[in-house]
């Protein structure tokens, strides 16, 4: 079966681009283009494609807002974003979209969204409908529960990945990359440290030096280096090197 694709995106340029790229690609067709997120809409309803390929930042309405406007009932295509920014990786899965493609989109890795997507359409209708609006609803957690997000988004290469905070061991910044370790990978983040410890909260994470953050339930021991610094071992035999006033705060956490 063919699948049903429209391009979205502001820039006149990007379409064509994505159009050539799409053409050597088996069993599709180009049903429309939008130039906004109105447009969009309105060519969701009328071609009802499978698959929307569909940027963030346009005039009028931005690609996340697209996803929030369509209404229950209404055709729910497949999300993929093309953008030409990173930093909205983990608000775009939480929008519904199956992928996130950075600019300029190579197109094997365009080729490997589309099958994804071709997956993904093959799912009963109804299904996909009722998933999708659910993500794609502004979320608040409870008054009474106070705890904040748990989900972080990881990149290696070209493809990104939506990590649980519970499987990840540590973060540690390099300059301006941070990076993520988490089941024995290792994933570059999307944001800044000092915005993934403000994302979540003082739960599970501790900073043990200005550059690492760590998270507390996957310690396995703490051996002292000196009289001012401490070495924490973590359960996948990672070590981080701990300031005297950090390792006493961990302690005191963990009642050691």
């Amino acid at each position: 079966m063919r699948l049903k694709i429209l391009i979205v995106d502001d820039e006149p340029i990007a379409r064509q681009v994505l159009r050539e790229e799409l053409e050597s690609i088996e069993d599709i067709e180009i049903v429309g283009e939008a130039d906004n997120g109105n447009v969009a809409l309105a060519c969701i309803l009328q071609h009802r494609p499978d698959l929307v390929l569909l940027d963030l930042e346009m005039p009028l309405m931005g690609g996340l807002e697209v996803v929030r406007n369509l209404k229950t009932g209404a055709h729910m295509p497949v999300i993929v974003i093309v953008t030409a920014y990173d930093s909205y990786a983990l608000q775009a899965f939480d929008a519904g979209a199956v992928d996130y493609l950075l600019k300029p989109v190579a197109q094997p890795r365009l080729a490997q969204a589309v099958e994804r997507a071709r997956r993904v359409n093959q799912k009963d209708a109804a299904e996909r409908l009722a998933q999708l609006q659910e993500l794609a609803e502004p979320r608040e957690a409870p008054p009474s529960s106070g705890r904040p997000p748990r989900k972080v988004v990881g990149r290696i290469g070209e493809e990104y990945f939506v990590l649980n905070a519970s499987e990840i061991s540590a973060f540690q910044a390099e300059g301006d990359i941070v990076w993520i370790f988490a089941d024995k990978r290792k994933y570059m983040a999307t944001q800044t440290l000092k915005t993934l410890e403000e994302r979540l909260g003082s739960a599970a994470f501790r900073r043990v030096h200005r550059s690492t953050l760590i998270n507390l339930d996957h310690i396995r021991k703490m051996s002292a280096l000196s009289s001012q610094r401490w070495l924490i071992t973590l359960s996948n035999a990672q070590e981080f090197v701990a300031s005297k006033r950090q390792a006493r705060a961990v302690r005191e956490i963990l009642k050691w």
